[in-house]
């Protein structure tokens, strides 16, 4: 007899993709109410003459198909081009304490944003604000500041090239270095730790790397939520007999069995390919010691007789590995072992089947990066691969999985906090000004900053920084100490709802619609996980007349502070962008021809040092990187500490929550889950369905670090770990857990105790209420 489920939770059985995906899409597309020009507008999207899908960044095929879309970019091309609109009319009638009631979904589900707002704080409501008026008050408002570096500016991986181009060089100007971004929050461990690796912060692959591959590692990652086209690629590899191993805490279904929504064969006879050749469910925190045992096993493979290490490519190309050999021999297989979850055994097969690979390329997600130990998990990645030579070579490669669309080429493009001397060298040279030296600040450091009254203004270029960061309850009241706050976005989002004593919301165009200025109609640019810099078209009407692109927006707020300041002709840039293009080259000289070559279907790739095996490194060389030991379990010291990592449900992307369920979890209708296996819900003396409050626990513990009203709901994860929502459970993680090394913020390895629900606490504390109408983040006015 089949059990009984808690209310909105079944047994899913189906696998990832198929006509679940195409169904979805098209429920997306009604909600929306887009159903004609939503199934018109996915036709463009992710093609050579269309736009790039405002979703992940995997990156385009050479030869593209008809339908170069996915389900998670459907939504999100339907999220954006919806036809639902808020304007003056409906923020008088709603007052922001009134929004700030409804739920995260509820906000953001209104529709695009038409008009600039101002908030009046004697009435409690946006109110419409006119353009000269609004940039006149911006820009008063942060030149009145006594140091440039008490402002923040805050940018999404969503906007283009040419904005992060020319927003840079507006901070820059001003005379800060202040430049928090959601890479912060996401691949900074990668952009920190590579580089010291193998002399660059990107990925080494290609996209056509996977036809040649024979071994794919698979870690930390859930490519059928988060990425979903990539799910084609490893289908392909499968389908070939390449093997895929996955490392990951819960068992997705998407890495376990697809169905391409594209095969006429799959979809008319109901099947599906295995995608996982074996599927270790590592411990949540326990990937670095995975690695090193992976790692240990190979070298202990390693004989003169049978080598198996690549002994050339290691003398010529490679530094440091006596040092890191030492380290593998000094760390006990007991401890790999209670650290990962994983046996000895299941490692050392691992090891077999790396050792017989002729071509390895290494997948990872923020369930790498996201860990106090981000950094080095990175680094572990670059050295198991270093060990056979699998770095600039056709097949194998190092491939991190960014999330944001364009949050690479935004850092390509000089969003950085922390400038090299060469980059602002550059900056000098071509406009004539120099720019700050000292290193800004990044998210941590921003919210800290915010917190503590040192910074005084903010401007976030899209995202809803608030809610996506780590310890909310420090960024809500950061924002609320604020003087000034401007936020250029499509939609209404939660962070717009924290009022500065000057608050702003400037409306700006999205990916899909058509960017008109004095010259004419305009494409930006985006890049890709792999380097491939693309144009980007939209074709759809703006949502409004009073609607501006980002480029413009920047440029007016530029203008309104810093008025002739260096001469720059920001009104030029705007009704050009190919203007803006030249200047990026000029800066950057890996964009020669930029103008030229984004006009060529497919764009161009990007010159990659480490995949041509120059290694721009202190040593010259590709360099080992020791991380001494294994991270301690803390489940080892106090049973009732479990580890939390945070996870995005089907229906979301980032804080954006399209709607209330997680299909291939099971999960339909509601997000207030907390998901453990059948075996510690025992333990911990509860059963399916009971609701539980969960605290942060050890070193972060705090009254108000706690969230309320979850659900147990039994899945398949290790024993010592739990998972649930982001970002409702963003109130657990305090802002101090980190890398301390990129700064990254600890998402993914959160030390926590569960109890029964019920106890009050203090009443000025942020907690996720949990519901099957949906959940919010509630912060005291």
């Amino acid at each position: 007899m089949r059990r009984k489920r808690p209310e909105g939770i079944k047994d899913y059985t189906g696998p990832a993709g198929g006509w679940g995906a195409l169904k979805a899409v098209a429920v997306s597309l009604k909600a929306q109410q887009i159903v004609s020009q939503g199934a018109q507008t996915l036709l463009k999207s992710n093609q050579p003459d269309g736009f790039d899908c405002p979703s992940c960044a995997w990156p385009d095929p050479k030869h593209s198909s008809s339908f170069e879309f996915c389900e998670n970019g459907a939504k999100a091309v339907a999220w954006e081009s919806t036809a639902k609109r808020i304007g003056g009319d409906f923020f008088a009638q709603h007052s922001v304490s009134e929004l700030w009631e409804k739920t995260d979904h509820w906000i953001e589900d209104q529709g695009r944003v038409t008009e600039p707002l101002r908030y009046n704080p004697a009435t409690d409501h946006y109110e419409v604000v006119g353009w000269d008026e609004a940039l006149a008050e911006i820009g008063a408002g942060l030149a009145a500041l006594e140091d440039p570096n008490q402002a923040e500016f805050y940018t999404s991986g969503r906007c283009s090239n040419e904005a992060a181009f020319l927003y840079q060089l507006f901070a820059r100007l001003y005379g800060t270095n202040n430049f928090p971004d959601c890479s912060n929050m996401c691949h900074e461990a990668t952009s920190v730790g590579l580089p010291k690796s193998i002399g660059i912060g990107k990925g080494t692959v290609s996209l056509e790397d996977f036809d040649h591959a024979d071994l794919i590692l698979s870690i930390g990652h859930n490519p059928g939520t988060n990425h979903p086209r990539m799910m084609a690629t490893l289908r392909d590899v499968a389908r070939r007999g390449g093997k895929i191993i996955v490392f990951n805490p819960l068992k997705e279904r998407s890495l376990e069995r697809f169905e391409s929504p594209q095969s006429v064969v799959e979809m008319a006879t109901l099947s599906a390919t295995p995608i996982a050749t074996s599927y270790l469910q590592v411990k949540v925190g326990g990937d670095a010691a995975a690695l090193k045992g992976i790692a240990k096993a190979l070298v202990a493979l390693d004989t003169p007789d049978a080598p198996v290490l690549d002994h050339a490519f290691i003398a010529e190309h490679t530094a440091g590995l006596e040092a890191f050999r030492a380290d593998l021999d000094a760390t006990d297989w007991a401890a790999i072992e209670q650290s990962s979850g994983l046996a000895r055994a299941d490692l050392e097969a691992v090891a077999q089947i790396y050792a017989q690979s002729k071509a390895t390329i290494c997948c990872y997600g923020m369930g790498i990066t996201q860990h106090r130990t981000g950094t080095s998990n990175v680094q572990q990645i670059a050295n198991l691969l270093l060990l056979r030579g699998n770095m600039g070579r056709p097949g194998a490669g190092i491939c991190p999985l960014r999330g944001h669309s364009n949050v690479q080429g935004d850092r390509t493009v000089g969003i950085t906090e922390r400038p090299s001397a060469a980059l602002l060298d550059k900056i000098q040279d071509v406009f004539g000004f120099d720019p700050p030296r000292a290193d800004g600040h990044s998210v941590v450091e921003s919210i800290a900053a915010m917190r503590d009254g040192t910074a005084k203004a903010i401007v976030c270029l899209g995202g809803n920084l608030a809610i996506a960061s780590s310890d909310p309850q420090a960024c809500a009241q950061g924002f609320r100490n604020m003087d000034l706050a401007v936020h250029i976005t499509t939609k209404l989002n939660r962070t717009h709802l924290l009022m500065a004593k000057a608050s702003y919301v400037l409306p700006c165009l999205g990916r899909t619609e058509r960017d008109t200025q004095d010259g004419g109609p305009q494409a930006v640019t985006v890049e890709d996980s792999m380097s491939m810099v693309h144009a980007s078209r939209g074709f759809l009407m703006p949502p409004g007349e009073n609607v501006r692109s980002e480029p413009w927006i920047v440029a007016g707020i530029a203008k309104a502070t810093l008025g002739d300041k260096g001469a720059i002709d920001w009104d030029g840039y705007v009704a050009n962008y190919d203007r803006i293009r030249d200047k990026i080259e000029a800066v950057f000289p890996a964009f020669k021809n930029y103008n030229t070559r984004i006009r060529a279907p497919g764009g161009f790739h990007l010159p990659n040092s480490a995949a041509e095996r120059v290694w721009n490194t202190d040593t010259g060389k590709a360099n080992f990187i020791v991380a001494t030991g294994v991270e301690e379990d803390e489940t080892t010291r106090d049973p009732s500490v479990l580890r939390l990592t945070t996870l995005r449900s089907h229906d979301q992307y980032n804080t954006t929550i399209y709607a209330l369920d997680d299909r291939y979890r099971g999960v339909f209708g509601r997000r207030d889950v907390l998901f453990l296996n059948a075996k510690e819900i025992a333990r911990l003396g509860f059963v399916e369905g009971d609701v539980v409050d969960v605290t942060t626990a050890l070193a972060f513990k705090r009254d108000d670090r706690i969230v309320q009203g979850l659900m147990l709901v039994e899945h398949a994860l290790p024993d010592g770990c739990c998972a649930s929502y982001y970002p409702e459970t963003q109130p657990l993680i305090a802002l101090e857990d980190h890398d301390p090394q990129s700064l990254t913020p600890s998402y993914k390895s959160v030390p926590v105790q569960i109890r029964s629900a019920g106890t009050k606490n203090a009443a000025d504390r942020i907690v996720a209420r949990a519901g099957v109408a949906g959940r919010k983040i509630s912060v005291k006015a």
